[in-house]
């Protein structure tokens, strides 16, 4: 029987590679003829890399349950931080461009892909590329796009919402623009390893044996809050607080802490 999830996971990686090749021949064939209208060059675009998201997350199993409602472009929507299959959860269910570290880019697949697909990508450690990025988010949100922003700026156990870094959050100040916010939990079936280790990634967790571990999984279970209301403020900082305490109070933790005691005890 062990032999079945590194079956399992094997048919996943042909089918996404599989899949990935085919959403990005169909995008590389039809997206030169579009270059004229950039508008419908965008929805080309969210339509291609959506029905890319859903596919994968049917090869994955990955059932997405949505509350609320996901806000219409053009948006700023923050939300916390788990794992690379965020970004999966997310464009499967919503249009949008991601603001992501610059190390997503490198990832195997999705990284690829990303790129292809507008992503923003940042040096966290560079206060120098937050202007670059910032200006960037400006003429996003001026063109009528959708933003996507995890100002955890790393993901987490899903223990709790981690601090958010507010230097991304100037572009929506300075243009008086509110912003929307969404939370993420992941559950797996009884039975098979726990969400906050088979697909949460955090610490020092080795991206490829990670990700490998989390193709071997039978299913699992994403569900999506959006927040019913926007929010504004006039300061970056005051806005970041404003913010992770909206998300804080609706997030489910994919990991209890106090649970985890008493079964170690």
């Amino acid at each position: 029987m062990k032999l079945v999830p590194h079956l399992r996971a094997i048919g996943r990686i042909m089918g996404l590679c599989g899949v990935t090749g085919f959403f990005y021949a169909m995008w590389t064939a039809v997206t030169p003829f579009l270059l004229a209208w950039p508008r419908i060059a965008y929805r080309w675009r969210n339509l291609n890399f959506r029905n890319w998201a859903r596919v994968t997350a049917a090869l994955l199993r990955m059932r997405v349950a949505v509350q609320g409602t996901p806000p219409q472009a053009p948006f700023f929507l923050v939300s916390n931080h788990l794992s690379y299959l965020d970004i999966v959860a997310f464009a499967s269910q919503m249009d949008s461009v991601f603001i992501a570290k610059s190390e997503v880019a490198l990832w195997p697949i999705l990284g690829y892909l990303c790129q292809c697909m507008g992503t923003i990508f940042i040096k966290r450690n560079s206060r120098k590329d937050v202007l670059r990025v910032n200006s960037l988010i400006e003429r996003a949100l001026r063109s009528g796009k959708g933003l996507l922003l995890f100002p955890e700026a790393t993901s987490g156990a899903g223990a709790e919402v981690l601090p958010f870094h507010t230097a991304l959050l100037e572009p929506p100040v300075k243009e008086g623009y509110p912003v929307s916010y969404a939370t993420l939990t992941y559950q797996t079936p009884t039975g098979q390893p726990p969400a906050y280790l088979s697909v949460c990634w955090w610490g020092e967790m080795p991206f490829l044996s990670h990700f490998y571990e989390l193709l071997q999984l039978k299913s699992l279970d994403a569900t999506l809050v959006f927040g019913a209301d926007s929010i504004r403020a006039d300061d970056r900082k005051e806005l970041g607080d404003k913010l992770w305490q909206a998300v804080n109070k609706d997030f489910t933790p994919v990991l209890d802490l106090e649970a985890l005691g008493r079964t170690s005890d």
